[in-house]
């Protein structure tokens, strides 16, 4: 080592700070040169001290050498923009070339479990300090890939979140203000583990265009931008259907066929209990259905207005529990709503209904008959369809899994006993 790298190499052991605000000024075409036979400790010091954008540069600008000196001490902050910043290929040449021990405890900090904001976040393109000129900050952003970004995130000396900046506010900023007086608050910060949902819940709370992702110091390790927070909703609305109707979550359209066997094929079976129980329902009226058999057709018309009714309050309180809406301490409230829905919407079809049953069958029991099913059936699909997630969140378990299963069940089983237990009492009208 020659006595200029060694002087450089003394100066960032000493003060990175110093050091960290000359090489972010640096166009990268000399700040590779600046970095060239440092030492790693030397280089660590200084790459903690860099906003996430620079220090992901700079570590591209090092020899494989000094790369695998700035892994072996990084802390988890730095080894995730270490590793993020590299392709594929090289990242799995660098950690092969560690020792298992240090190997397997980068790959461990780097991994994050599937949907979590550690998965979807992207590197961030770059950072601003919050002293920086609004004229030094335009002047990054052209040097950057941040333009067709509309915000950029700011951090303080110690690379901790301090706010955000939206495009707008600095173009319409003057060029000696600093980034403090336009900055804005920051909204929505999440930990790398958050998983899918929470993310989705952020945005919605918030309705922002991108979600920070921080460590426990607050520093910033990523963004979460609009396109993956779009994909994820996607995702969660696409797993919440499929789960509804007991299908995996993992399973794709390409699946191959013995994993989705091996998936469906329980919650069928379950399907089929379910199926008997309705049927179970329907014998105990068998000599009744026999005596008048035009019960036997209208059965499904109650079976599935009432089945219709009950998704559609499934799907909105399980919306509002994923989206932390409501809890389950609201139960008395989602089914108040629920049971008068239920009630006006039951009216409602009890005279549409019951006018068409008349005109097909002119009977004017059989058309009191449904109207009164109708009714029944309508207010009980609504309070099925609101309990049914509740007690299943309650009870610890996913509101999405199957729900739909066991509400056909109470839909169908409360639909044919309200439909004929209603046509007993009133048999003397048909």
């Amino acid at each position: 080592m020659n006595l200029a790298i060694s002087l450089k190499d003394t100066f960032l052991k000493d003060h990175p700070d110093v050091a960290a605000r000359t090489l972010e000024a640096m166009p990268d075409s000399e700040l590779g040169n600046a970095l060239t036979g440092l030492s790693s400790e030397a280089l660590v010091g200084v790459l903690e001290s860099l906003t996430a954008g620079r220090a992901a540069v700079a570590f591209n600008l090092l020899d494989d050498p000094q790369r695998l000196g700035v892994l072996h001490h990084a802390s988890p902050r730095l080894t995730l923009q270490a590793l993020g910043s590299l392709d594929s290929d090289k990242r799995e040449q660098l950690l092969a070339a560690l020792p298992d021990a240090i190997r397997e405890d980068l790959e461990r900090l780097a991994t994050f479990e599937p949907g979590s904001a550690g998965w979807m976040m992207d590197p961030p393109m770059d950072t601003f300090r919050r002293d920086m000129t609004v004229a030094q900050a335009i002047e990054r952003i052209r040097q950057s890939s941040l333009q067709r970004a509309r915000s950029f995130y700011v951090v303080n000396d110690d690379n901790v979140l301090v706010g955000k900046v939206d495009m707008q506010a600095l173009a319409l900023a003057s060029p000696s203000q600093p980034l403090s007086d336009i900055v804005g608050e920051i909204v929505g910060a999440l930990p790398a583990t958050a998983g899918r949902e929470e993310i989705v819940a952020e945005l919605d709370r918030h309705r922002v265009d991108s979600i920070p992702v921080v460590d426990v110091a607050g520093r910033l390790l990523g963004v979460v931008r609009y396109q993956r927070l779009f994909e994820s909703i996607e995702s969660v609305a696409s797993a919440d259907l499929q789960k509804m109707v007991g299908v995996s979550a993992d399973e794709r359209a390409l699946s191959p066929a013995g994993f989705a066997i091996k998936k469906r094929l329980p919650w069928l079976h379950i399907n089929l209990l379910t199926a008997f129980m309705a049927a179970a329902v329907v014998g105990l009226f068998e000599n009744l259905i026999a005596q008048f058999t035009a019960l036997a057709v209208l059965l499904p018309v109650v079976a599935g207005q009432s089945g219709n009714a009950g998704s559609q309050a499934l799907a909105v309180t399980i919306r509002g529990l994923a989206l932390r809406e409501i809890g389950t301490r609201e139960w008395r409230r989602v089914l108040s709503k629920e049971t008068r829905v239920g009630l006006v919407d039951g009216i409602a079809l009890a005279l549409t209904c019951g006018l068409g049953v008349f005109l097909w069958s002119q009977s004017f029991g059989l058309a009191i008959v449904i109207g009164v099913a109708m009714i029944l059936s309508m207010i009980s699909a609504g309070v099925s369809g609101a309990l049914v997630p509740m007690i299943l969140t309650r009870l610890g378990q996913d509101p999405a899994t199957a729900s739909s299963i066991i509400l056909t069940t109470v839909t169908d089983v409360a639909g044919f006993f309200s439909f004929l237990g209603t046509a007993t009492l009133l048999s003397f009208m048909l």
